[in-house]
């Protein structure tokens, strides 16, 4: 049997296409997943799939009594279909003291509510992903992780000035306030990048630094 990952269990509410993912994805990594779902079709179809599954309407709070989630130390809340069985969901998980929430909002206001509830891990999966793929479209950048600090780490083509040149003769870093942390050529491990790197147009590399001046940076011919 494959050692686990991690051994705490997780209490994923709402099994739709953000919870249900979620779940999959935990269970694969070794958790302990007890899935929640008020709509028993949805709930049968995870049967097998996870730990447990549990039909019943997490907005009650006699549910969460039930399912005793005040022994949890993680909880994640996906449910996406109703902003008033969020909210109330969210309640209960933080009125039973679960350590750690995360939960899908639908709008930059549910965010708010959510958080002033107590929720500590608030996610905007539509909007996150929707600026992640604005970074991509143009071509110029093959991956794209921005922080809530207005940091950024990203994966990118050499700009034509890097190529040919050890990171030091290039400066990058001194031109653009960015830092080339490695670089990956085809069909070669990823190496950590130092000074005497050397480029080529065949190169990706991964860049971290603010957000605005990777994307200077990226505009680079």
């Amino acid at each position: 049997m494959a050692k686990k990952l991690y051994e705490d269990d997780v209490l994923v509410i709402g099994l739709g296409r953000f919870g249900g993912a979620v779940a999959l994805e935990l269970q694969r990594l070794g958790h302990n997943v007890v899935a929640v779902e008020r709509d028993p079709v949805l709930a049968e179809t995870f049967l097998g799939k996870v730990t447990k599954v549990v039909q019943a309407d997490a907005s009650v709070p006699s549910s969460m009594n039930s399912l005793k989630a005040r022994n949890f130390r993680l909880a994640v809340l996906g449910i996406g279909s109703s902003v008033e069985a969020s909210v109330l969901s969210a309640m209960n998980l933080v009125d039973v003291g679960i350590p750690t929430i995360w939960a899908k909002a639908l709008s930059p206001e549910h965010k708010r509510i959510l958080e002033r509830i107590g929720v500590h891990h608030v996610i905007l999966p539509e909007a996150e992903t929707g600026r992640r793929v604005a970074h991509l479209v143009n071509g110029k950048l093959k991956d794209y992780i921005e922080f809530d600090d207005g940091f950024a780490i990203v994966k990118m083509k050499p700009p034509q000035e890097a190529i040919g040149f050890t990171l030091a003769q290039s400066a990058i870093r001194s031109k653009y306030g960015v830092t080339i942390v490695g670089v990956k050529a085809p069909g070669q491990d990823f190496t950590y990048a130092v000074p005497e790197t050397k480029v080529t147009a065949h190169d990706t590399l991964i860049v971290s630094g603010p957000t605005e001046l990777i994307e200077r940076l990226a505009q680079r011919p």
